[in-house]
This record gives C-alpha cells, sequence and structure tokens, in this order.
C-alpha cells in the first residue's frame, strides 16, 4: 500500500508583499474616511456656532436701535409738548396786551347789574372812579363810531361819550368824559389816548363809565369785568 505525500507549498514573497500591500492601502482608506468625515462635523459645528452669532448679534443692534428710537420719540413728543405750551402761552399774552383797562390808578365804584335809583334799569357798565382829566384810553383797537354829547347819541345820562367798534364784533363804550379826543371813522389802536374823563351827565362825581357791547347801542352791553377776564384782563 502507497502511501500519498502530502507537498505544503509556501506562498511567494510577491503574493504576500501583495497582501500587506493591499492591506494597508485598505486601511489608509478607512483611516482617510474617518478624518473627512470627523473634518466635516467640525465644519458644520463651527457654521452653526458663526451663524448663532450673527443672528443673536444682529438681534442686540436691532434692540439696540428700537430703544434709541423710543428715546427719540419720546423727546420729540416731550420737544413738541413744550412748543406748544410756548406757543400757546405767548399767544396768551399777546391776547391780553391786545386788551386793555381803559384807564390807570383806578378804584372801582359801582359794577355791571348794580340797581338803584341813578339808573332807570340796572347799571349796564363799570365805573371807575378817577380824577377829572384822567387819560382814557382806547381798550382795544378799532374805529369810532359815536362820539360827542348826549351820550355820542345814546342820550345826556351819558354825558360827552365815545363807542369804538371792534374787529371781534364788540364795542366798547367811555363815558361822563370831560374832553374827547376823536372823531367818528377814526381808527384807533389798543392803549391810545381817546379822551379825559370827567364828570358830564348823569354823574355822582369823578368817574369813568365802561361798557362793552354787542351792538353800538344803548341796551346791548355785556359784563366788562367779564368780558376782559375773559381776554386775559384782570380789573
Amino acid at each position: 500500500m502507497s502511501k500519498r505525500v502530502t507537498t505544503l507549498t509556501r506562498p511567494s514573497t510577491s503574493r504576500v508583499r501583495g497582501a500587506v500591500l493591499a492591506a494597508g492601502l485598505g486601511a489608509s482608506m478607512v483611516l482617510g474616511a474617518g478624518a473627512a468625515f470627523a473634518s466635516g462635523t467640525t465644519g458644520t459645528v463651527a457654521l452653526t456656532s458663526a451663524t448663532t452669532a450673527d443672528a443673536v448679534a444682529k438681534q442686540a443692534s436691532a434692540q439696540s436701535k428700537a430703544a434709541v428710537d423710543a428715546k427719540k420719540s419720546a423727546a420729540e413728543q416731550a420737544d413738541t409738548a413744550k412748543k406748544a405750551a410756548a406757543a400757546k402761552q405767548a399767544a396768551a399774552k399777546k391776547n391780553a396786551a391786545s386788551w386793555q383797562v381803559p384807564v390807570k390808578h383806578y378804584t372801582l365804584s359801582a359794577t355791571y347789574g348794580t340797581g338803584g335809583d341813578r339808573w332807570a334799569h340796572k347799571h349796564s357798565g363799570q365805573d371807575f372812579a378817577v380824577p377829572i382829566g384822567t387819560p382814557v384810553h382806547a381798550a382795544h383797537t378799532g374805529t369810532v363810531v359815536k362820539t360827542g354829547p348826549n351820550g355820542g347819541g345814546d342820550g345826556p345820562a351819558y354825558g360827552n361819550a365815545i363807542v369804538i367798534k371792534h374787529a371781534n364784533g364788540k364795542f366798547t363804550q367811555y363815558a361822563h368824559l370831560s374832553k374827547i379826543d376823536v372823531r367818528i371813522g377814526q381808527t384807533v389802536k389798543t392803549g391810545q389816548e381817546i379822551g379825559l374823563s370827567g364828570n358830564t351827565g348823569n354823574s355822582s362825581g369823578p368817574h369813568l363809565h365802561f361798557e362793552v357791547r354787542t351792538t353800538a347801542n344803548y341796551g346791548s352791553a355785556i359784563n366788562p369785568v367779564s368780558f376782559l377776564r375773559a381776554v386775559h384782563v384782570s380789573v
């Protein structure tokens, strides 16, 4: 019986080298892929962080701008309110300067609406007790529509009198004068001297009788003190 002899063949050197080379190449590919993956992940994280930081910065900038705008708006509103208040005050002063009391250094005597034997009806004006010859001034700019004795046409009780028409539709009357310095149709300005106080007509003593009327004629008088106060003139 014959014996089988098994012969072991050793791999050639070239095959061994090839296998080693292939294994090394595979390992390099795997390591390269891992490195590439790691690099990609790092880049994504960095990009995300940059985007978030940019968004936060933009939001902070927007909030800061909103705060500045709000502060600016508040300042503008305050400035507008301040200017409006100043304009209102200036208008009040101008209005006050456009009307004035007809005499200076006076004592108030008979008032509007007072009853008594001296008048056929209740007192139609405000009396300013002043010495005879005290300068009488136009209470407001206007045009003279009545002047002369006999109340300028309103009756002998007024003595020498003047009536002035004003642009707002009101009329002022100045009575019991000792002298008249204006004529019908003449334009007078606020504060202009128009005559001198006296004691003419139905008068119990030297004074100026002052009326504010809605027409040029007797019987349309309103409370002169209340009217002057409405135009910021204190009596």
